[in-house]
């Protein structure tokens, strides 16, 4: 583990179409110090050009797509961004690719089989179109796709995961290739409102097969995810409540093995708006 590196993970520079203040946020965060932006990449056939946008408008600040779908965006059109993204901001861009959900991909008339194996397609042809794994990161939850993450690319990008599993993901890719969760984060003391404001959240990704599944593998039931989580799975998976305790529940992914951790300030549900504040906050504290 040779970084310690603290990033952002926000929607809002997807979801927002005002591109300046987009941008005008992008370098607020880079001037606070955070290391690496992500956000996802849609589902479309192309990359989306807000991915440029934000890299011409900052100097130093890296930038992640958190992720691409294999499924939708065809890896002609990744390769070519990649490679335009790297020769105009030298080591700046990393592609993060994932399988996403069948509930997505089918949705968009398009049957999702043998995920891993598609993958593992849509890597050889990045291969062959010259993208090399250092470009490149996986969303991983199990252990096979964690392997090919490190076997493939640069690292591990797992989304809504327990610290538990950081540390699981450490022991699988060994001590060199980059692991960086994403961390949401409510910044609330009341115990009421911080849960309601994370379940607004977790309600969406406990109706995914992919993550309920990799859940039960730490030992979560059935029980923990009706109604958005139990108290006990939510508390596992969202820190909340002062700076302090946000930051100590960030830290417990460092300690489990995460060399960058990409955090989500929960705001209420609410993609088009910047949580300045909260992530100001943090920053403080911790970089």
């Amino acid at each position: 583990m040779a970084q310690r590196l603290v990033s952002v993970w926000q929607p809002y520079f997807l979801a927002n179409e005002d591109s300046a203040a987009v941008t005008a946020a992008a370098v607020e965060l880079e001037e606070l110090g955070y290391a690496r932006l992500w956000f996802s990449g849609g589902f479309g056939k192309t990359v989306p050009p807000r991915f440029r946008e934000i890299l011409d408008g900052t100097e130093r600040l890296g930038l992640a797509s958190g992720i691409l779908s294999i499924w939708h965006t065809p890896p002609a059109e990744t390769a070519a961004f990649t490679e335009q993204a790297e020769r105009d901001h030298p080591g700046r861009f990393l592609l993060g690719l994932g399988a996403s959900h069948a509930a997505l991909v089918e949705n968009d008339d398009t049957a999702y089989r043998k995920p891993y194996s598609k993958t593992v397609a849509y890597l050889d042809a990045l291969d062959a179109a010259g993208i090399a794994p250092e470009r490149r990161v996986l969303a991983a939850l199990g252990p096979r796709m964690m392997e090919l993450s490190r076997d493939r690319s640069v690292g591990a990008h797992p989304y809504f995961v327990p610290v538990e599993h950081t540390a699981e993901a450490r022991k699988i890719l060994g001590p060199d290739p980059l692991l960086a969760p994403e961390v949401a984060v409510v910044v609330e003391q009341d115990a009421a409102a911080a849960r309601q404001v994370a379940r607004q959240y977790t309600t969406l990704y406990l109706a995914m097969p992919n993550y309920t599944n990799n859940l039960r593998r730490f030992g979560w039931t059935d029980e923990d995810f009706v109604d958005g989580g139990s108290d006990r799975l939510v508390d596992a998976l969202i820190p909340w409540g002062t700076l302090e305790q946000v930051a100590a529940g960030i830290e417990k992914h460092f300690q489990a093995g995460a060399d960058e951790v990409a955090i989500q300030v929960l705001n209420g549900g609410d993609a088009t708006a910047f949580p300045a504040d909260a992530f100001r906050a943090i920053a403080a504290k911790l970089i």
